[in-house]
């Protein structure tokens, strides 16, 4: 998945038991407070995208097309990472199960691609769709792994609906529907899965931090957002950190750290 989805290879989710706690201390603070503040922020439902979901109006993962992202940031063992992100103007389809073809959604893409020490070794198409409530929903990526200058692999691929262009790689596992990404207005507590088709992909999220204060090279940047990723998958987790009108801003992991340095976003949708 994308530096945005949390692609560090932290995919590991708490244990049955951990699960139910946090659902357990969240459904605490909902009932906790004032009815007039109560409202529902990770959507339990089948989304609707009856709208236009090209037109993203979240605030923690906006989508302007031609608007590129560079991080740089380093591994273990002195590897110097440089992550580029490039918000494309092609669009891709894919029809929701159960739904008249008239119904199929309109995805943005989204572009990756990982150096290290100057050598691509992946690069990751990721497909997003705005519902109709604010809730950005992630539909799959194509994944390719490099080493030496050649595709090794396509790991890590999912797709709603499956592999259904010629470029998909066979090995594309079928999503039945799309994952929640980010919620439209994220609260502390919620939790929510980017992807969950294990073995394949898994991927949990908790917000951990609202309104923080954070400087990176790009910047600094104020309420500030930090998301816990845990995956199944992987023993290792990483804590990202999104700020309004621009997304993720900052990542860490045992080992990992990247950091924005540019973005071409337009000024106007960094303010809080």
């Amino acid at each position: 998945m994308t530096h945005q989805a949390g692609h560090s290879g932290s995919r590991l989710a708490p244990p049955r038991l951990v699960r139910r706690a946090v659902r357990g201390f969240a459904m605490a603070l909902f009932l906790a407070l004032p009815l007039g503040q109560v409202q529902a922020t990770v959507p339990s439902g089948p989304p609707t995208f009856n709208t236009n979901p090209l037109t993203f109006t979240n605030r923690y993962e906006p989508f302007v097309p031609r608007a590129t992202k560079v991080y740089s940031g380093a591994k273990s063992g002195g590897v110097k990472v440089i992550i580029l992100e490039n918000y494309l103007s092609e669009t891709r389809t894919f029809q929701l199960a159960g739904a008249n073809k008239k119904d199929a959604v309109v995805c943005s893409i989204l572009r990756e691609m990982e150096f290290d020490n100057n050598q691509l070794v992946e690069d990751s198409l990721n497909n997003f769709a705005e519902a109709d409530n604010g809730t950005v929903y992630y539909f799959g990526e194509i994944v390719d792994i490099y080493q030496n200058g050649s595709v090794t692999s396509h790991e890590g691929s999912w797709l709603v609906g499956g592999p259904t262009r010629d470029s998909d790689p066979p090995e594309t596992a079928n999503a039945p529907h799309p994952f929640v990404f980010m919620p439209a207005n994220p609260q502390q507590g919620d939790v929510f899965k980017q992807e969950d088709l294990f073995p394949i992909v898994d991927e949990t999220d908790q917000v951990v931090a609202v309104n923080q204060t954070v400087t990176v090279p790009a910047g600094t940047f104020t309420k500030v957002i930090q998301v816990l990723e845990s995956s199944r998958l992987d023993p290792t987790t990483e804590d990202k950190w999104y700020a309004p009108g621009v997304g993720v801003i900052q990542a860490q992991a045992k080992g990992e750290t990247s950091q924005l340095i540019a973005s071409t976003l337009p000024l106007m949708l960094r303010s809080p």
